[in-house]
């Protein structure tokens, strides 16, 4: 005679779990890979196969703990990818497609959203997601939120390097010149030549400014400026705010754009503005910022400061990707390093250094 056996001694059952790389922040100074289930799809989402990753800046302030996240995140927020699933709702792609993945991830229907301001989605900073407060793309598979709004899909007529950097850096330097409302004619200074501030520097020249002042402590990051759009060099190790009066003939500058995130940057482009000029700060700033009074003119001299987080959502990675198809823009010159995901921590190690030249590293992952 068989028992029948209860059901609840019958042996739980087995899940498969597919498992990718995929590179976590532990704790300040401590990251590397690890094994993590790849991510599956649910309503308004997608999972991206990544093909081509960089490392950025913002995820040096994040391994050193001058930016807070929580441990076991993976960082990243620049990809190029292939879509691997989608989730119910998602339209206008489909499975196999490569895609742009947006840094900024805005939802589209909160009440930031609405009024323009996708890169505050749902609250200060809302709008960056990715290797901030959910799982990044320095992996094999990304899960990329409200993926309708995000994804943008790559004509086959560009290749992953030329595309990837519009998802943040080139972005991101655009709208510092944007934000800094530059006119035909102005008078440009970027303070920091490194990849934002050579893209602020070819957003002044697209805005339409006569003259664009790059300032860097780099002499070979100030020679690749030129080929950017920059009409003077300055070495930040002597005096630029003098060699700015006499390049404008003690005018100052129309624009300021600070791209570097340290007190002496912003004190030196709020220096070099004439009345009623514009400081636009794109800067990361880590520790305290101060202003000097004397530098405001006792509050008096009608400059605007204002400050640029990358702009979300597809349709802003759409009309860059038509600036690299009518051959406007090569960004291509930036990324000067490759590494594979498995040596993703010498990579840090490089990015962090500035040896050798290294101005952005891509990062193969498929």
């Amino acid at each position: 005679m068989l028992l029948a056996v209860p059901e609840t001694t019958k042996p739980p059952k087995e899940v498969s779990c597919e498992v990718m790389q995929a590179n976590v922040f532990r704790q300040p100074g401590e990251f590397g890979l690890e094994e993590k289930p790849i991510p599956s799809a649910g309503p308004g989402e997608a999972v991206i196969r990544v093909r081509l990753t960089t490392i950025c800046g913002t995820d040096i302030h994040i391994v050193r703990g001058e930016y807070p996240v929580k441990s076991g995140l993976t960082l990243g927020h620049e990809a190029v990818g292939v879509i691997h699933e989608l989730g119910a709702g998602v339209t206008g792609c489909s499975i196999g497609q490569r895609v742009l993945i947006g840094a900024i991830t805005p939802c589209g229907q909160c009440e930031a959203c609405l009024r323009g301001d996708r890169s505050q989605c749902g609250g200060p900073l809302g709008g960056w997601r990715l290797g901030n407060t959910i799982d990044g793309v320095q992996a094999e598979y990304a899960l990329i939120p409200n993926a309708q709004a995000n994804l943008a899909v790559i004509p086959d007529t560009l290749s992953d390097e030329q595309v990837i950097l519009l998802a943040d850096i080139a972005s991101t330097g655009f709208a510092a010149a944007e934000r800094g409302k530059v006119r035909l004619g102005d008078t440009v200074a970027v303070f920091a030549q490194g990849p934002i501030g050579l893209c602020a520097t070819l957003g002044a020249r697209l805005m339409g400014a006569s003259e664009i002042i790059a300032v860097d402590s780099d002499p070979e990051r100030l020679k690749m400026s030129q080929r950017f759009g920059a009409t003077a060099l300055v070495l930040a190790e002597g005096d630029p705010l003098e060699e700015i009066r006499e390049i404008t003939e003690g005018r100052g500058v129309d624009v300021a754009i600070e791209a570097l995130g340290t007190q002496a940057t912003f004190e030196n482009a709020l220096r070099a503005l004439r009345p009623g000029g514009t400081l636009s700060s794109v800067g990361v700033y880590s520790g305290h910022l101060s202003m000097p009074i004397e530098a405001l003119h006792a509050g008096l001299g009608d400059q605007t400061i204002v400050t640029t987080l990358c702009p979300g959502g597809k349709e802003r990675m759409q009309r860059l990707m038509r600036l690299v198809q009518a051959h406007r823009i090569d960004l291509t010159p930036l990324l000067n390093r490759f590494y594979p995901l498995s040596k993703i921590k010498e990579a840090y190690k490089l990015f962090e250094s500035h040896e050798r030249g290294v101005l952005k590293i891509g990062i193969r992952v498929s």
